[in-house]
């Protein structure tokens, strides 16, 4: 016993530890669903990677806590977090990435990031962090990234840094950082150390107390206050990229004595170092080759010359690249780069204020140069180089002129440039550009005039662009493309011409694009597709994209534009203009057998056909998001042939129900969007037939928080396969205040609703079939009744018995109207004048005391016959019906002939209608009928009456078929052969 309550402690000590920790409630919870409360999984990402953006928690735990620990990549972003508790990531050991940028956090206490062996990314950028305690990243030894910028530090602990032996990246820029010392001295052990950023601080110095990591390659010391560098010779030796921009007042005698002879890289834009004085002195060791000389010549007039002359000094270096942004540059003659060294790679003028560049006259001594960038310069045209035979630019490769004031190109424009591949002249207000212009790029391949003013194309613009792959013409003017306009373009893959104001496609429009792959025809003017033009494109097209025209149907008669574009995987026909596509044709998609994305979204389709969607059997991705006109009937099977598809976004459609008609099929479906709907309830049966379902979005849909989906409140409590987007989030429409996981369903159990409906429809029914039954079935159910209570009391088995014995030769079945005939007619002829027959008359020989349903049963079955004398008042008689009953039972259940009817008088047809026993018997046995007085001859009638019912009574009880048999045989007439039977009338029916 003392082991057992000794166990029983440590088992509470772990319990609590692990409450503390946050790990045994975030495992519980997460092994009964599979949502989350401020967190989203990625698909496919097998619980690994997680995003929680926009969220209104206030503590870090209750984001994280539900959040399993195989995840390994977290983001937590545009939260409203003030600070990170200890531990608070402890349950979570395999993390590798966590970003924790663009929320308030304030505060990061020690041990915050405990037991995140395995974090490689640690991102806490925008944020309000102004103190960092000496433990706060205690424990990440694997930590290779660390970004710290945009906060508000203004100091950092000397071991701050201390356990993070393999941090690669240090990112502290927009921060207070002022001591730059304390920030060496933080660093100085990291050993892994790679980059280290401090842009954007307040540094006024490079004084230090502690070296720099060997391992330190890239510095980032920009935007600061640094007047002087005010460090070691040899502190900066190991740098190989250093950038001092942006420090306005440090200048050429802070390098007084550096070695920086080890840089790759060194940029001094706008700084008060005069690059001309640090080479001339070379006091620095830095190779010319790796300055970044932008930013350095401060509108000096022959910048560029005396920059030039000085590198000549250096006869012997080779530049690749030189970059000559922001300064002021305005114009560049034939000699200005005469002087300086060989450049081979990219020589960049970029951010100056050139205007004419004169057919690139001033590389006749440069020829090597094979990419020239003029981005951001004040260019205003391109001038005809057709008479410019003697230059001549081979290795020219690029050439840029985006964000120019480039109004028109002239005819042969690049012709001394013939071996370009790529041109951009993007984002400039070229209205005009020659027919010509573009001639002798036989090497070109890319083409860039987007964001212009073109509004007409010619085929002979691109006559000799037999190389290109890629032209964009987005963002122009353009209205109309002629015939054969790309003819010559046979290695097109790529044609943008979104953004224009195309209205026409001419039939010829894309002739001779026999390698076109994308074509971009979005956001134009089009009314219709062209089946006959596009076509023309079915060997190749694999993408087309035509939203925001103005494609518009007006029938439902089949139609199929794609018909021929079998290749086809991506089509966007989102947004038409200006409702949309509001009526889809029948076979719309016929021929895209291929075709793997669809858009449809904002279209405001009023009918979908059922066999819209049949021929997109490769289909994996469909959006039809904010196409419903009102609330949309999906028509069953309309997504039958979809089986392939991964991804269904049907996001405010006014979708009203989940059924299996409409989603069964679609059995490969990982993503489901069903945001901004109108389900107010969903098919449990048919979520978990979806097989592969991942990822279920039903935010802002009105789902009902009543018995109707307890079952699904259920299943989102314990699924573990579908991932239910927001699940706390989701609001009851029908109850203010109430969530939909945990609203009360246990009533729900015991539905008094649904019983007290259940029973007063079933006392409905029965106070309506009751009236029909006592109206039709009174007497069977009266004569059921005490046969079952006769059978109770064992009278089967004595009556059985007494049978045998026949105490009676007949009973006599008689109403007391008509009692006088029986006593004076019947009585005499049956038991006097020399008869031997014994017979039951109910006042003679029932037995008093006894009731009277025990005597019927008694003399019907104590008498070898039953002899039912019917007349007007027998028909009325209710006791007279039972004893005909009892007998006709004999008659038709026991196979007994013991039955009789002698009709005193004649009774109409119609008058026996409603006794049905009496007409079944008619049916099946012959009767006898009293002669009337009006007959011709009544005494030997009535002798001829009382020798048939004489015989009638002395025959054996046998079955109906033996009896059948014997009337054949006498010429009676049997069942089925009405047309022989008597009649009721006057004439005596005097059959045996």
């Amino acid at each position: 016993m003392e082991f057992n309550i000794k166990s029983l402690g440590n088992m509470a000590h772990w319990f609590h530890l692990l409450i503390s920790v946050g790990i045994f409630t975030s495992f519980l919870q997460f092994t009964l669903n599979y949502s989350f409360k401020n967190c989203n999984e990625s698909v496919d990402s097998k619980k690994a990677i997680f995003k929680c953006i926009k969220r209104q928690a206030q503590t870090v735990s209750a984001i994280v806590d539900d959040i399993p620990p195989s995840a390994t990549n977290i983001t937590i972003s545009y939260c409203i977090l003030s600070d990170i508790p200890s531990g608070s990531f402890s349950h979570l050991p395999e993390l590798k990435i966590l970003r924790l940028d663009c929320n308030r956090i304030r505060k990061i206490n020690e041990d915050a990031f405990i037991h995140l062996m395995h974090l490689q990314t640690l991102n806490l950028s925008t944020n309000a962090i102004s103190y960092l305690s000496h433990s706060s990243f205690r424990g990440l030894h694997n930590l290779t990234n660390l970004l710290l910028d945009d906060n508000q530090l203004k100091s950092l602990p000397l071991d701050l840094f201390s356990s993070l032996t393999s941090l690669k990246i240090l990112d502290l820029r927009r921060n207070q950082l002022f001591n730059f010392s304390a920030v060496v001295h933080s660093i100085t052990h990291l050993s892994a150390l790679t980059k280290l950023k401090l842009s954007f601080n307040s540094l006024n110095s490079l004084h230090h107390s502690a070296s720099l990591p060997q391992s330190l390659a890239t510095l980032y010391l920009d935007n600061n206050n640094l007047n002087t560098l005010g460090c070691s010779r040899e502190f900066l030796s190991s740098v190989k990229v250093l950038d001092f921009s942006y420090n306005k007042f440090l200048s050429s005698r802070a390098f007084w004595g550096m070695n920086l002879n080890g840089l790759r890289y060194l940029r001094l834009h706008s700084t008060n170092v005069s690059i001309i004085k640090l080479l001339k002195c070379n006091f620095t060791k830095v190779p010319p080759q790796c300055i970044d000389f932008s930013g350095l010549g401060a509108n000096k007039p022959h910048f560029l010359s005396s920059l030039c002359k000085q590198l000549s000094h250096y006869p012997k270096i080779h530049i690749r690249n030189m970059t000559l942004q922001s300064n002021g540059i305005r114009t560049l003659n034939k000699t200005m780069l005469s002087n300086c060294p060989k450049i081979s790679g990219i020589l960049d003028l970029s951010y100056n204020e050139l205007k004419n560049i004169k057919c690139l006259e001033f590389l006749k001594d440069q020829k090597q140069v094979r990419s020239l960038k003029f981005e951001h310069n004040h260019i205003t045209k391109l001038l005809s180089c057709k008479t410019a035979t003697n230059l001549s630019l081979p290795n020219l490769k690029e050439l840029s002129y985006r964000y120019n004031r480039i109004l028109y190109i002239s005819a042969f424009a690049f012709i001394h440039a013939p071996k370009i591949t790529t041109l951009l002249l993007n984002i400039n207000i070229i209205a005009y550009m020659d027919k010509k212009a573009l001639s002798g790029l036989r090497d070109l391949v890319t083409l860039r005039l987007d964001n212009n003013l073109l509004s007409d194309l010619y085929a002979e613009s691109f006559e000799d662009l037999h190389s290109l792959k890629t032209l964009n013409l987005r963002n122009n003017r353009i209205a109309v493309i002629f015939n054969n306009t790309f003819h010559s373009l046979g290695n097109l893959t790529i044609l943008d011409l979104g953004g224009n104001k195309i209205a026409q496609l001419m039939p010829q429009a894309f002739n001779g694009l026999d390698s076109l792959a994308n074509l971009y025809l979005d956001r134009n003017r089009l009314e219709a597709i062209d089946d006959q033009q596009l076509g023309r494109l079915h060997r190749t097209l694999q993408v087309l994209d035509l939203c925001g025209n103005s494609i518009c149907y007006y029938t439902k008669q089949p139609y199929s534009p794609f018909v021929n574009l079998t290749k086809l995987i991506d089509l966007k026909l989102d947004g038409q203009l200006p409702y949309g596509i509001s009526i889809l044709p029948s076979a719309f998609f016929r021929g895209l057998t291929s075709l793997t994305r669809l858009y449809l979204s904002n279209n405001h389709i009023s009918y979908f056909n059922a066999d819209i969607f049949d021929d997109l059997k490769s289909l994996t991705f469909l959006t039809l998001d904010n196409s419903g006109a009102g609330v949309t009937q999906l028509k069953p099977g309309i997504f039958k042939n979809l089986q392939k598809l991964v991804t269904l976004s049907i996001e405010n459609m006014g979708v009203e129900s989940f059924s299996e008609e409409v989603f069964g099929n679609l059995t490969a479906l990982k993503v489901l969007h069903l945001n901004r709907n109108a389900l107010q309830t969903m098919d449990i049966q048919l979520l978990e037939n979806l097989t592969n379902l991942q990822y279920l979005d039903l935010r802002n849909s009105p789902l009902s928080c009543s018995c109707l989906n307890s079952d699904l409140q259920n299943w989102t409590k314990n699924n573990q396969k579908v991932q239910l987007v927001y699940l706390y989030d989701l609001s009851c429409q029908d109850l203010n205040g109430s969530n939909f996981y945990n609203f009360e369903t246990d009533v729900c159990y015991l539905d008094l609703g649904v019983y007290l409906f259940a029973s007063t429809y079933f006392a409905t029914i029965v106070l309506i079939l009751v009236p029909l039954l006592h109206v039709k079935l009174y007497w069977k159910f009266k004569y059921g009744y005490y046969v079952f209570r006769s059978w109770f009391g064992e009278q089967w088995r004595r009556l059985r018995e007494e049978e045998e014995k026949s105490m009676y030769d007949a009973f006599i079945s008689y109403n007391s109207a008509d009692e006088k005939w029986v006593m004076e007619k019947l009585l005499p002829n049956l038991e006097g004048n020399g008869s031997s027959f014994k017979l039951c008359l109910h006042h003679r020989d029932f037995e008093p005391g006894r009731y009277i349903v025990d005597n019927i049963v008694s003399a019907v079955y104590n008498s070898r016959k039953t002899v039912c004398v019917i007349s007007q008042s027998f028909l009325r008689s209710e006791w007279c019906s039972l004893e005909i009953q009892m007998a006709s039972y004999r008659l038709f259940h026991e196979m007994q002939d013991v039955l009789l009817l002698v009709f005193l008088e004649s009774i109409h047809e119609r008058q026996l209608s409603t006794y049905h026993r009496m007409r079944k018997v008619m049916l099946k046995k012959t009767y006898l009928q009293w002669p009337q007085p009006d007959c011709t001859d009544p005494i030997n009638a009535q002798e001829l009456f009382w020798k048939q019912l004489k015989r009638a009574i002395s025959s054996s009880s046998r079955c109906q078929e033996e009896q059948s048999e014997v009337d054949l045989q006498m010429g009676q007439p049997t069942e089925g052969n009405m047309e022989e039977r008597g009649h009721f009338g006057s004439q005596p029916n005097l059959m045996p």
